[in-house]
C-alpha cells in the first residue's frame, strides 16, 4: 500500500499505524519526527503533479485541511482520494477507523483505543468562556462548529463564539477584549503564538499558551490531549 497524506494529523497517525505505508505528505507534516518521505507542498497548494508521480494506492485528504478543486483533480487524474470530515472529538475515532482501515490496517491501533478511552468522561458544565484565538494579523477566533471547540468544551472551557456565523471569523482585537472572557486561549498553531507575542494584545486577561497540536490534531496525541491541555488550561486560570 502506497499512500500521501495531505494533513498532517492524518500523516502522524497512518506512519505510527501502519510504517512505510506513508510515501508522501506535505511540507507541515511534522510527526513522526523521523518521518523520512517525499514532499509534495502544502496543504492548501499541493504539487499535483508530484503526487501522481509517487503513484499512490490512496490519498487521504480533509474536507477542512484541503481544497476541493486540488481534490477534485486528483481524482480526474485517476487517484483513489479518501477525505475525511472531523469537527467533534467523538466524529474524529470514527473517521480515524475508517481511514486507517482504507490505508489497510487489519486491527485497530492501540493508541486509538487509549484515545478513546481518554475523551470518555461526561462533558462538564463550562467554567470559564473563553475567546480562542489562531491567527492575528488579521486576529481571527474560533467560531462554531469546530474540533478545537470541541475538544476545549470536554474540557470545561465554553468558547464566547461557538454561535457566530462562521468557523473562524475575524474580530478586532478591541472587541475581543470587550467581550471580557475568562481565558483567552493561544496555540502555537497555526499562528505560532508564544509568551512574547500574543498575550500583551489582552492586558488584564489570563491567558493560556497551550499546544496546537493537542487543541487541533486528531490522531496519536488524542490521548494525551486531556491532561496536557487541562494542565495549561487551569494555570493560566489561576
Amino acid at each position: 500500500m502506497r499512500v500521501v497524506s495531505l494533513v498532517p494529523s492524518l500523516t502522524e497517525a497512518v506512519a505510527e499505524t501502519l510504517p512505510g505505508v506513508v510515501v508522501g505528505a506535505t511540507d507541515w507534516c511534522t510527526r513522526p519526527a523521523d518521518l523520512s518521505v517525499a514532499r509534495v507542498g502544502g496543504t492548501k497548494n499541493p504539487r499535483l503533479e508530484r503526487i501522481l508521480g509517487l503513484a499512490p494506492d490512496l490519498v487521504i485528504a480533509n474536507e477542512e485541511e484541503n481544497r476541493a478543486p486540488d481534490l477534485d483533480a486528483l481524482r480526474t487524474a485517476g487517484a483513489q482520494v479518501l477525505v475525511t470530515e472531523v469537527r467533534e472529538v467523538t466524529q474524529a475515532f470514527g473517521e480515524l477507523d475508517r481511514m486507517l482501515t482504507a490505508c489497510g490496517a487489519r486491527t485497530r491501533p492501540r493508541w486509538l483505543d487509549e484515545a478513546e478511552e481518554a475523551w470518555s468522561a461526561p462533558v462538564p458544565e463550562p467554567r470559564t468562556r473563553a475567546v480562542v484565538s489562531i491567527w492575528r494579523r488579521p486576529w481571527m477566533v474560533l467560531g462554531r462548529d469546530t474540533f478545537a471547540g470541541d475538544v476545549l468544551r470536554r474540557l470545561g472551557v465554553g468558547n464566547l463564539y461557538a454561535a457566530h456565523s462562521e468557523r473562524y471569523p475575524r474580530v478586532p482585537v478591541e472587541e475581543l477584549n470587550a467581550a471580557r472572557p475568562g481565558l483567552v486561549v493561544l496555540p502555537d498553531e497555526p499562528y505560532r503564538f508564544t509568551a512574547a507575542d500574543g498575550p500583551e494584545a489582552f492586558p488584564g486577561l489570563p491567558c493560556a499558551l497551550v499546544s496546537g497540536r493537542h487543541l487541533t490534531w486528531y490522531g496519536p496525541s488524542l490521548a494525551e490531549a486531556p491532561r496536557v491541555l487541562d494542565r495549561a488550561l487551569r494555570a493560566a486560570a489561576r
